[in-house]
């Protein structure tokens, strides 16, 4: 099953090298579970997206780890992939970049044509590969740039999804500069979340200052830097990871952390004997 991730501090550039490799559970351990594609997006200084992405395991990829240790920002996305629809490619590994806003997505979604025919020539222009989480990221892209606003977009996206196309899992990170939207979406897959705390004792096994005004390094003794934290699975064993409730939609602005459920269940949910034997592996 593919895995995700987003962080965003709200404000300071970090470094997320705990999280992606370091970690008793990070990502590129993760990848050794999901071969098919790794990807890693930030903000730039211009506050422009900016990501890296290859059709092959995070723990094989030397970019991914330099990129983990070096690049600062105060907002990332990052995916490892197994595939199910698409063949391990460039163009189907996450995350997608549309209209300055990163995209990751963890499930299944049937009726690719239906959606396909939703999107204008304009919208369908940034699709390059044959995943169904692309056209979703297209869609949610249109909807967010007809109603002028990221939340009433994804929800109004995803509600005819989930009300015209079957579908096994909806789960995703989507990300604006210093905003992210995560959403667990049924109740198939879990997705958690770590939200920001006052530094404890403990703090040296997260993100922690450097000597550098904004910067974060591993390990040390200094002050945390407070970040959300989102992730398929929790990374290590502090207890603040919350498993998102089915349904639950994440809204993090700066760090104002907000919970939504402004979705019914599916009108045409898959089951797992549903699934093709490509979809079934990628989803165990």
């Amino acid at each position: 099953m593919c895995r995700l991730f987003g962080m965003t501090t709200g404000g300071p550039r970090v470094r997320a090298t705990f999280w992606l490799l370091d970690a008793p559970d990070s990502l590129r351990d993760q990848s050794r579970r999901m071969p098919d594609g790794t990807g890693l997006g930030w903000f730039s200084l211009g506050e422009e997206p900016v990501r890296d992405r290859a059709p092959i395991a995070a723990f094989r990829d030397t970019d991914f780890g330099a990129e983990a240790r070096h690049v600062l920002s105060h907002t990332f996305v990052s995916h490892v992939r197994y595939a199910s629809t698409g063949a391990p490619d460039v163009h189907n590994s996450h995350p997608f970049v549309m209209d300055d806003r990163l995209f990751a997505h963890n499930g299944v979604v049937r009726g690719l044509d239906t959606l396909g025919s939703w999107l204008t020539d304009v919208d369908r222009a940034p699709v390059r590969g044959q995943t169904d989480s692309e056209l979703v990221c297209a869609y949610v892209t249109a909807e967010a740039r007809r109603r002028g606003d990221t939340t009433e977009g994804l929800v109004a996206a995803v509600r005819r999804i989930a009300a015209e196309l079957p579908l096994f899992a909806l789960n995703l990170v989507l990300a604006e500069s210093r905003r992210l939207w995560a959403l667990r979406y049924p109740a198939t897959h879990e997705l958690w979340v770590l939200t920001p705390r006052l530094p404890g004792p403990d703090a040296d096994r997260h993100l922690t200052a450097g000597h550098e005004p904004g910067r974060v390094k591993v390990r040390g003794h200094r002050e945390a830097t407070p970040a959300c934290v989102v992730a398929s699975e929790r990374m290590d064993d502090d207890p603040g990871w919350r498993l998102l409730d089915p349904g639950e939609l994440l809204v993090v602005d700066g760090l104002a952390v907000e919970s939504r459920f402004p979705f019914d269940e599916p009108a045409h949910p898959l089951t797992p004997a549903e699934l093709s034997a490509a979809e079934s592996s990628s989803q165990t």
